[in-house]
């Protein structure tokens, strides 16, 4: 029997909050750099692995660093000076059965297909990639070799998820998304990858802080510069205003003001490229900001200040023991389905336990706290504790899932 935990928890919704703050670093920001890179860097070596041996090894490629390089800028197009450094590290196994798997190669043939991929700017060659992968301990290595469907723990540790989403934290995930979309960039070339936006909502009302940088290239002058300022400011509110129109009709929603934004408030006429937000490859990684793994936003995309958070890093764990990354993922499901099958439900937080070298599917504990709409807890109790039985009982396929990159964890 495992043992599951449902109970009431008497507080408040976030939407009902006074004061929520969200932020979601958006894709050419460098820790997410670092989180996708990491986390693709296991999803490929999973599946290298089980091509080659038909079984997941021990790896974690979860810790990262890009050291930033430098850049003179320019308008019209400034030069990389000094390029990036990707440092990508941690334990993998590189034998099994007298086979070797070249790990530090596909590391690197990884890293630089994402950004060949994802950063329209960034010349992948120069990069320069350090690997310090290193194999694994015995000990935990050995939880690869005792066999069954499902692993031991490789840690004890604990993770949290929660369902739904507020309306802020999907107006902050999304506008990033908007402004990093395919069809935003062709419509607005000037505008870089590295996207940030900080949403603040204090009772109604919403404002958005965006830094976005604009890519000297297509820049002509400081004035030039503050004309595209003006007019992506207004498609950001052009946007948020649209989403503020639809959550209305939503009985919950609780953005009811027309949301606000402003955009690289650094910015100062005047002081030519030291007064405003320019880069030469549309990330800050070239020259202002390195980036680590774990520093980015959560699992589900963003990083909610009102809510519990699990420390775990996720990306680049192994999804087959490591609860970091598993637990992580699968608290934020399970949270999910019991908001969607479980009557009365206005907000669920789950939170799970493990216990190095027990079985991933048989957690110390399992918890679901639950904020009711109307009745009590104890009226849905068992329908609870039904759905995380049911997940738990399906950890095998949910991981399978994991090795596949079916539930990414940074492109969100």
């Amino acid at each position: 029997m495992r043992n599951i935990v449902i109970e009431e928890l008497k507080a408040s919704e976030v939407y009902r909050q006074k004061v929520e703050v969200v932020e979601r670093k958006g894709l050419g920001h460098p820790d997410y750099i670092c989180d996708a890179i990491m986390e693709q860097i296991s999803v490929n070596l999973s599946q290298k692995y089980l091509e080659t041996f038909g079984t997941i090894l021990h790896h974690n490629i979860d810790k990262g660093m890009l050291v930033a390089g430098q850049v003179e800028g320019k308008f019209l197009g400034g030069r990389v000076v000094s390029p990036m450094r990707l440092i990508i590290g941690d334990r993998a196994t590189f034998e099994y059965e007298g086979t070797e798997i070249d790990v530090s190669g596909l590391a690197v043939d990884t890293a630089k297909e994402w950004f060949s991929e994802k950063l329209r700017f960034v010349d992948a060659e120069s990069v320069i990639y350090q690997v310090e992968l290193k194999k694994g301990s015995a000990e935990l290595t050995d939880i690869f070799s005792r066999g069954g469907k499902v692993l031991g723990a490789n840690d004890t540790s604990a993770a949290v998820g929660y369902a739904p989403l507020s309306s802020t934290e999907r107006l902050v995930l999304e506008t990033e998304r908007y402004l990093n979309s395919r069809g935003f960039k062709k419509e607005y070339p000037e505008s870089g990858e590295d996207i940030k936006v900080m949403g603040l909502r204090h009772k109604e009302n919403v404002h958005l802080t965006v830094a976005a940088p604009f890519v000297d290239m297509y820049v002509e002058s400081e004035d030039d510069y503050f004309k595209k300022k003006i007019e992506l400011h207004d498609r950001i509110e052009e946007f948020t205003a649209g989403f503020a129109e639809k959550e209305r009709t939503e009985p919950e929603a609780c953005i009811c003001a027309r949301p606000t934004a402003s955009l690289n408030t650094l910015d100062m006429p005047g002081r030519g490229m030291e007064g405003i937000y320019t880069t030469v490859t549309g990330t800050s990684a070239e020259d202002a900001d390195c980036g680590e793994v774990g520093r980015g936003n959560r699992v589900n995309g963003i990083i909610p200040l009102n809510r519990p958070v699990s420390s775990e890093a996720a990306a680049g764990k192994n999804p087959v023991s490591h609860i970091g990354k598993i637990y992580n993922l699968l608290s934020h499901r399970i949270a999910a389905e019991i908001y969607r099958q479980v009557p009365d439900v206005s907000e669920v937080y789950v939170w799970l336990l493990s216990e190095i070298g027990t079985p991933i599917d048989q957690p110390q504990i399992a918890t679901a706290q639950l904020i009711m709409k109307k009745g009590a807890a104890d009226d849905v109790e068992k329908e609870a504790a039904e759905v995380i039985e049911k997940e738990l009982d399906d950890i095998h396929s949910f991981s399978m899932e994991l090795v596949a990159g079916k539930r990414p964890i940074c492109a969100k």
